[in-house]
């Protein structure tokens, strides 16, 4: 899969400009969600690989949501593990609420016997247990929630995005830093703080402000084996 640095004049978009483009992707050229996700988390997975190479015991943490960004995120511990990196896979939530892709991709790393953890973000030692996941990594991956995020963050998700910035370990961003709204590029309450975020298909328009800049680190745009100017040329 391609990946570039973002620059000035990459493709933007807004959370219904991506959408509706995923759905165009889906729908009218025939690429199944299942393929786009797998796409995207090999991508996120490239980045975070060569970002290892120079670690002595590369070990990677992957705070997933209940969602398709959590779905990315079982991707990329798949090929994680298939070169060799230690992974722990934390599902932040309800297992239950995991459908879909996603859950396709749950289940497949659940019969290859990566460990998974599961942390109820409800729980009074949250930060505690984050700590816990987080130890002895060299990097950890935030795959909580994507673009469709909106209104305000719970308090327990605030202090779960509050916990892994705690740690002080550089963390990638699958898609959008978790708590950051894509169209503003401020915090909902509170946003992970990444080195560096892989965000897909094009650059979001909340990257653009210089509020979002804390957040997102150095920007990636990653394909998910379609580009935005193909709607373009092929119309609707």
């Amino acid at each position: 899969m391609s990946m570039f640095p973002a620059k000035e004049n990459s493709v933007v978009m807004t959370r219904d400009e991506v959408r509706a483009f995923d759905t165009w992707a889906i729908n009218t050229v025939g690429i199944s969600g299942v393929v786009l996700m797998e796409n995207a988390g090999r991508s996120c997975a490239k980045l975070i690989k060569e970002k290892l190479a120079s670690a002595a015991e590369p070990k990677v943490c992957i705070f997933c949501g209940t969602g398709n960004n959590g779905g990315d995120g079982y991707v990329i511990a798949r090929h994680m593990v298939n070169d060799d990196i230690e992974v722990c896979v934390v599902i932040c939530g309800s297992r239950e609420k995991i459908k879909g892709d996603a859950k396709i991709n749950l289940e497949i790393i659940e019969k290859m016997g990566l460990r998974i953890e599961q942390l109820d973000i409800a729980d009074n030692h949250l930060p505690d247990k984050v700590a816990g996941f987080a130890k002895g990594c060299v990097f950890l991956v935030d795959s909580l929630f994507g673009t469709g995020l909106k209104g305000t963050l719970s308090d327990e998700y605030v202090r779960l995005i509050e916990a892994i910035n705690a740690q002080a370990l550089p963390i990638i961003a699958v898609d959008i830093p978790s708590g950051l709204e894509c169209d503003t590029g401020r915090p909902l309450g509170a946003a992970v703080k990444a080195e560096a975020t892989v965000t897909f298909v094009a650059l979001k328009k909340g990257f653009t402000f210089d509020s979002a800049t804390p957040y997102t680190g150095q920007v990636f745009v990653a394909s998910i084996g379609i580009k935005p100017e193909m709607r373009e040329g092929l119309g609707d």
